[in-house]
C-alpha cells in the first residue's frame, strides 16, 4: 500500500497532484506565476476546489501570460466576473492583473521571476523531515520575507501563509512527511541548485 501525506485524501485529481507535482522544484516563470495566482485564489477555499478550476483559469487568464494579463481593462475584469469556471471574486481577479504588472516589473529588474522568488531559499530547495502533518508550519521567516517583498511591489493575495503554500507547491521546500512515498524522491530532485548563476 502506498503511503502519502494525509492531506491529499482519495480524490484522483488530488492524488495525481500530490504524486506528480506538489514539491517538484519549478523554475519556469509562467508556471511560477500560475501557481502564485492559484494559491491566492485558494484563500478561504479548499485547494481541491482550485485544482478543479485550474483548466478554466488557464483559459480565462490567457494561459498566465503576464504581458497579456497586465493589459487587462475594466471590461476584461467584468468578463472574468461572469466566468463561472473561476472564483468570481473581484478583489482576487483584480489582484491577478496587478500581480501580472508586478511580474513585468520584476522581469525588467532581475531578468526572471524564477531568480526573484528562489532567492528567498538561496536558490536551493529546503529539505525538511516532518514526521507528521501537525509539525508542518503555516509560514516561515522565508515566506515572511517573500510576502513583504511581493507586497512592496504591489502584489495582492500574497500573505505569508499563501507564500508558504506556494513555496511548498513549487518545491522551494520539501514538506512531504518522511513516511510519504514522495519525500525521498523530492529530496533527490532538490540536489541541484536552481540558481541560474551556478553552472
Amino acid at each position: 500500500m502506498t503511503t502519502r501525506c494525509g492531506w491529499c485524501g482519495s480524490d484522483p485529481l488530488y492524488l495525481a497532484y500530490h504524486d506528480l507535482e506538489w514539491g517538484v522544484p519549478v523554475h519556469d516563470d509562467r508556471h511560477l506565476f500560475e501557481m502564485l495566482t492559484l494559491e491566492g485564489a485558494q484563500a478561504g477555499l479548499s485547494w481541491l476546489t482550485i485544482l478543479r478550476k485550474r483548466d478554466a483559469y488557464r483559459r480565462a487568464f490567457d494561459d498566465f501570460d503576464p504581458e497579456r494579463i497586465a493589459r487587462y481593462s475594466d471590461a476584461d475584469i467584468q468578463r472574468l466576473l461572469g466566468d463561472a469556471g473561476i472564483v468570481r471574486n473581484r478583489l482576487k481577479i483584480a489582484s491577478v492583473v496587478r500581480n501580472a504588472q508586478g511580474v513585468l516589473s520584476i522581469l525588467e529588474d532581475t531578468g526572471s521571476l524564477d531568480a526573484f522568488l528562489w532567492q528567498f531559499v538561496d536558490h536551493m530547495p529546503q529539505q525538511n523531515a516532518w514526521r507528521s502533518l501537525d509539525q508542518v508550519p503555516a509560514r516561515t521567516p522565508a515566506s515572511d520575507r517573500m510576502s513583504k517583498a511581493l507586497k512592496k511591489r504591489g502584489f495582492g493575495f500574497v500573505g505569508s501563509t499563501i507564500c508558504y503554500a506556494f513555496m511548498q507547491a513549487v518545491g522551494m521546500v520539501n514538506d512531504h512527511v518522511v513516511g510519504c512515498c514522495r519525500h525521498a524522491e523530492i529530496a533527490r530532485l532538490g540536489d541541484v541548485s536552481g540558481d541560474p548563476t551556478v553552472p
